[in-house]
């Protein structure tokens, strides 16, 4: 489990001035690739070794808003890895406080760069092995 803050941007606001919702996967997004650099397996890593990690979904849950210039700490973790599918989940929320600002998980999966899948356990074990003991923090 890894924590990342990210400041809202006057232009990721709309016309009420609260947070567009589009922008939250994106912070999934940035928090996911904080978090694979600081475990030592970040995306320029995984993809000069041949690793690629598109997404297959994405569920949020928005619980309270954001505004312009707001602090949001966004907790990653690993919920569930299976060898070829990882399951990341998301907590946001705001600082100082800690108001619950949304709840999401992402589901990905790895291939190599011609599509097909990879068994992070036989092709990638010290990733795979990362990963489990994540699993279970």
């Amino acid at each position: 489990m890894t924590n990342y803050i990210h400041k809202v941007q006057y232009y990721e606001t709309d016309k009420m001035g609260v947070t567009h919702h589009s922008n939250y996967v994106r912070w999934m997004e940035e928090a996911r690739v904080n978090f694979l650099d600081k475990i030592g397996f970040g995306y320029r890593k995984l993809e000069e070794d041949g690793i690629i990690s598109p997404v297959l979904a994405v569920d949020c849950e928005f619980k309270s808003p954001t505004v312009f210039d707001d602090d949001v700490e966004i907790e990653v973790r690993v919920e569930e890895f299976r060898g070829v599918r990882l399951t990341i989940g998301y907590t946001m929320r705001k600082l100082p406080g800690g108001e619950l600002v949304l709840t999401g998980k992402t589901r990905h999966c790895f291939v190599d760069p011609n599509g097909r899948p990879i068994i992070l356990d036989h092709s990638f074990p010290d990733f795979a092995q990362k990963l489990k003991e994540l699993q279970k923090q």
